[in-house]
């Protein structure tokens, strides 16, 4: 009797252990141990830097801006992030200090057109600021920038019939080198106002230069009397050149006003008499007088 109890203990015990077994084998597997959660990157920013060397006192142009990448956090105190406007806002502005390539531009570093005291700080000792008033065409179809040096020509035209044609239009450069301290750009020629990025591609309206009050005075004459446009120097060119300041007339550019006839009046003329001389058999010579 106890040795079937016994038997029947050890089937029952049998069992049990073959259904813990199973129900193990049929459990879904733990889950893997979580891994420790990566560092998130750092975020990176366009930092607005010197791209050469510019003078205290230079006012700056597009290519003097350069970007560098840093990290949010690396930011400087009064660093410009690098944006399509804050591009346009620095264009034209003075620099207050001498920047080294790839100084950081603050805020405190430059003097911005339309701040106060901008066109005082611009201007040399004894100078005037004068504003001329161009288009796409006479101002260089938006190529002028604040620091150039340009020469402003005077372009008449005069409709009194008692005048030759020749002499009815006129061109004369009546201010040469002068430099071109602001620039207003608020006309976007072909593009829809407001996009980002027109204002680097638009049209000049008015360019204001710096000149002597004597020179504030002809321009202001030269204004009434006709149409101004700007001519652009070349970065270098010596200030003492010479600009020749006599008038051109529309007859010194084009044949067109010369009277009919004369350039075939000028050809026969020209040409000159032709004889021919017989000195005998086989012999002749021709002379050509001029």
């Amino acid at each position: 009797m106890a040795l079937r109890l016994a038997l029947i203990v050890v089937v029952i015990v049998g069992l049990a252990g073959m259904a813990v077994l199973g129900v193990l084998a049929l459990a879904p597997p733990p889950p893997p141990p979580s891994m420790a959660a990566a560092p998130a990157a750092p975020v990176r920013v366009s930092l607005l830097v010197a791209e050469r060397a510019v003078q205290a006192g230079t006012l700056l142009k597009p290519e003097d801006l350069a970007a560098r990448d840093i990290a949010s956090a690396d930011m400087p105190l009064g660093g410009l992030r690098d944006s399509p406007e804050a591009r346009i806002e620095l264009i034209g502005a003075m620099v207050r200090r001498t920047l080294a390539p790839g100084d950081v531009l603050r805020l405190d570093a430059v003097l911005r057109p339309g701040e106060s005291g901008f066109l005082a700080a611009v201007l040399a000792p004894g100078m005037r600021a004068v504003t001329v008033g161009v288009d796409a065409v006479t101002g260089a179809a938006g190529l002028i920038w604040p620091g150039d040096r340009v020469d402003v020509i005077l372009t008449q035209a005069f409709e009194e019939n008692d005048i030759a044609p020749a002499r009815r239009v006129a061109g004369e450069t009546v201010l040469p080198a002068a430099r071109v301290i602001a620039v207003d750009r608020h006309l976007v020629q072909g593009m829809q106002p407001g996009a980002v990025g027109d204002s680097l591609r638009e049209s000049n309206r008015t360019v204001t230069i710096e000149v002597t009050p004597e020179q504030a005075t002809r321009v202001a004459v030269a204004t009434r009397l006709g149409r101004l446009s700007l001519a652009l120097r070349a970065a270098g060119t010596p200030m003492e050149e010479r600009v020749e300041q006599r008038p051109v007339w529309g007859g010194d550019v084009s044949g067109a006003f010369a009277p009919a006839g004369t350039a075939a009046t000028a050809a026969a003329a020209g040409a000159g008499a032709r004889i021919r001389v017989f000195g005998g058999p086989g012999r002749v010579e021709e002379i050509q007088f001029r």
